[in-house]
């Protein structure tokens, strides 16, 4: 090696002892970070298959109608009045569970004249006749005022044939439950004109979603196996004991009533 390139070597080493080298690098830069290769595991033993144990068979159970079919065909299997009310008492219900009695119907089927109410009170429940109590009294007074007799000139039911615990708003499920026994129920009495006592019987029979106020004091149509019939909303007589101001609108639907009784009015 010639002096002069020697001397240079030297200088460079020099300087870079100088500038705080203190070690050599290698020529090819090593990846200090690359993930070593793990060593292979050792083969595992043969995992054996379990044996095939063939499934037990269900049990085939038989095939139960719902509630509201059930109870459409009891009703539709009633041929009278008496086989209607035992019909309703074997259809299952919890309300069964809870009431004293089946509260079916009162007065007179053959007078022409339905009126349907929502469910029974306690007054009700307890004596198993339907508007016995404070406001069934009110309803005999309103309809008295007209010249109509309970053992006469109406008939008297409602949706439900058992009491809610508590006197409640029936549910929509009871009321889906009990509505084919009432179309049936309004089927075998054939009267002509219903009336229809509060909210809950008027939007359950006129398939509306009014309210009472909205539906009151004019007539409409109910859809009936037998044909459209014409049907009178109007105030239940228990909402008038609570809101006296109102009797002046049920008032005007009786004698629209006893108008349309008369023939002086055409139900439409």
């Amino acid at each position: 090696m010639e002096a002069g390139y020697r001397e240079e070597l030297l200088a460079a080493l020099r300087l870079q002892l100088e500038w705080g080298v203190d070690e050599a690098l290698e020529e090819a830069p090593v990846d200090r970070f690359a993930v070593r290769a793990a060593p292979p595991l050792p083969d595992a033993p043969p995992v054996l298959a379990a044996p095939a144990v063939k499934p037990a068979a269900r049990p085939v159970l038989p095939l139960v109608p719902p509630p509201a079919a059930a109870a459409a065909a009891l009703a539709a299997a009633a041929q009278d009045l008496a086989a209607l009310k035992s019909a309703i008492a074997e259809a299952d219900s919890p309300l069964r569970d809870t009431a004293t009695n089946l509260v079916f119907s009162d007065g007179v089927a053959e007078s022409g004249l339905m009126m349907i109410g929502e469910a029974p009170g306690a007054d009700e429940d307890r004596l198993g006749r339907p508007f016995v109590g404070v406001s069934g009294q009110l309803l005999d007074r309103m309809l008295a005022s007209i010249g109509l007799k309970r053992t006469e000139n109406f008939y008297l039911t409602n949706i439900l044939p058992w009491r809610p615990p508590g006197n409640r708003t029936p549910t929509d499920a009871e009321i889906t439950l009990f509505l084919p026994f009432l179309m049936r129920h309004i089927e075998l009495v054939r009267p002509r004109h219903l009336v229809l006592l509060g909210g809950v019987s008027a939007k359950a029979l006129l398939r509306a979603k009014d309210g009472i106020t909205r539906l009151r004091g004019r007539w409409h149509q109910v859809e009936t196996p037998s044909g459209p019939l014409p049907a009178l909303a109007t105030l239940h007589p228990a909402y008038l004991l609570r809101t006296p101001m109102a009797k002046r609108e049920a008032w005007s639907d009786l004698l629209l009533l006893r108008r349309t009784i008369d023939g002086d009015v055409a139900p439409r």
